[in-house]
């Protein structure tokens, strides 16, 4: 074999050694970013608000509920979410007959929590299952409740007997939830709206206005007769303060006329001639005018004085 064979022997082979260090070294590299990406892709973080549940072959394992990095095993394990926080559910709308036998329709909600994720995973599986049997729960106790009071007694805001209601029905609510091991929790059960079915709201209203114009003319016939009432006492006062100030006038009057008469006997008796005068000339001004005639007999002491005699 020449020497050039034998060159080209071994930098063949030295070449082929190097291609399979390169190959093993990108096995390596590709088996590192496999198992780094197996590795983040089964790392979870835990949120604050929010349970994770970790189940392996279906079955739950743990369930974490503090916020942090975990991990789950590879084709094995897998992660769900839950709500740490409280949920609004909207109830359907259910038809319900109150004690006085009236039909209504009762749209409510629910504020409610997960308080235990093992116990509403085995019992109620999952969120949907949870609500479904919350809202059985919620109509049959509401129904019960309202089934022991009147109509009224329930659309009355007045009375203020909606918000204890409202409580009766959230305790029992719980009672019930807590019994078949749920592991969930109603916060609040409220009663946003009551209607009447369709076919009996006309003849409420009907009902409602005959009732209000019974009441309203009740006021009105109470009004009249407090009207008069008062009346006959103004008219009764008015005549009584007239009545005195008249009586309190004529002794007044009286009491003036005696006085002058008083001043006049006084003033006329200290000269009788004066008030003989006197008496003439005001006779005078009642007796004599543009139009009147007079006939005396000239020696008259009338006439006289007309003409200027005094003696």
């Amino acid at each position: 074999m020449s020497d050039q064979n034998v060159v080209n022997i071994n930098e063949h082979g030295q070449n082929n050694f190097e291609w399979r260090k390169y190959i093993k070294v990108g096995i390596f590299f590709v088996i590192l970013l496999v198992l780094l990406g197996l590795i983040f892709s089964n790392l979870f973080v835990v949120k604050e608000g929010e349970f994770k549940v970790v189940r392996q072959f279906g079955e739950v394992v743990k369930i974490i509920d503090e916020p942090g990095l975990n991990y789950k095993i590879p084709f094995v394990q897998s992660v769900s979410t839950l709500p740490k926080h409280q949920l609004t559910y909207d109830v359907s709308e259910a038809e319900i007959n109150t004690k006085d036998k009236k039909r209504m329709i009762i749209d409510n909600y629910a504020v409610w929590r997960i308080e235990d994720p093992k116990k509403m995973i085995a019992n109620a599986r999952t969120l949907e299952g949870a609500e479904s049997r919350m809202e059985e729960f919620i109509y049959s106790v509401t129904r019960a409740e309202l089934g022991r009071l009147n109509y009224a007694d329930i659309i009355n805001d007045g009375k203020s007997s909606r918000g204890s209601l409202n409580d009766q029905i959230t305790e029992k609510v719980n009672e019930l939830l807590e019994k078949d091991n749920y592991g969930i929790v109603v916060t609040d059960v409220r009663i946003k709206r009551t209607d009447l079915p369709a076919e009996n709201e006309q003849s409420v209203y009907t009902r409602m206005i005959s009732e209000r114009q019974s009441t309203a003319q009740e006021y009105l016939s109470k009004g009249d007769a407090e009207k008069n009432k008062i009346i006959a006492n103004t008219d009764k006062q008015v005549r009584e303060i007239l009545a005195k100030a008249q009586a309190d006038a004529e002794t007044i009057r009286a009491e003036g006329e005696a006085g002058a008469a008083k001043i006049y006997n006084e003033a006329f008796s200290k000269d009788p001639n004066f008030y003989s005068l006197y008496r003439t000339l005001e006779s005078y001004k009642k007796t004599i005018n543009g139009e009147t005639v007079i006939v005396l007999p000239s020696d008259s002491p009338y006439a006289r004085l007309l003409m200027g005699y005094t003696e």
